[in-house]
């Protein structure tokens, strides 16, 4: 018994500390509250499952990362195609001196977008990992990561046409 509260309270800690930046990514993959709070409950569930082996992580905040990410891209091809997103936009997601009707439109551009293309453009421009990075963490190729980028990128720069700051292109990609 002892035992289990001490695991209680690591976890508990850990929830404390980490659940503002794997709410943030979550809210990013689902653009709804929520469903990110449905998809956070889910991975932190499936964490404290396996609790012992994600506290010895060399990053528990990053393996939890990876579990949001692949409880994400998992629900999306379980759900049924008649599930419809709400746009909503989160108190939390917007920073001061951010354009919330910006913020919108760009959140609907990325809704539109194919759940792994979207977990491509999460990765790589919001939370800024390399290609080799965002590859490894959706187990795909260095080849596929960049035509994912690229086709991404080009689908919200059709979408996003008339928006006056331009969306990075692909050249200098790390």
């Amino acid at each position: 018994m002892r035992a289990s509260t001490s695991v209680d309270e690591e976890f508990t800690a850990f929830v404390a500390s980490a659940s503002a930046q794997l709410h943030r990514k979550a809210w990013l993959l689902t653009t709804s509250s929520s469903a990110a709070e449905d998809l956070l409950q889910s991975a932190l569930a499936k964490a404290y499952v396996h609790w012992r082996r994600v506290s010895t992580a060399d990053d528990p905040t990053a393996y939890v990362s990876g579990i949001v990410l692949k409880t994400f891209l998992s629900e999306k091809r379980r759900r049924s195609s008649s599930e419809v997103a709400v746009a909503e936009m989160s108190d939390s997601a917007a920073a001061a001196g951010d354009d919330p009707e910006l913020r919108m439109t760009l959140l609907a551009a990325l809704r539109d977008l194919a759940p792994l293309d979207r977990a491509v453009v999460v990765l790589r421009y919001w939370e800024d990992h390399s290609v080799e990075e965002t590859a490894r963490a959706l187990h795909l190729s260095r080849a596929a990561v960049k035509n994912r980028s690229l086709r991404a990128l080009a689908s919200l720069r059709t979408q996003l046409a008339d928006i006056r700051e331009p969306i990075p292109s692909q050249e200098g990609t790390r």
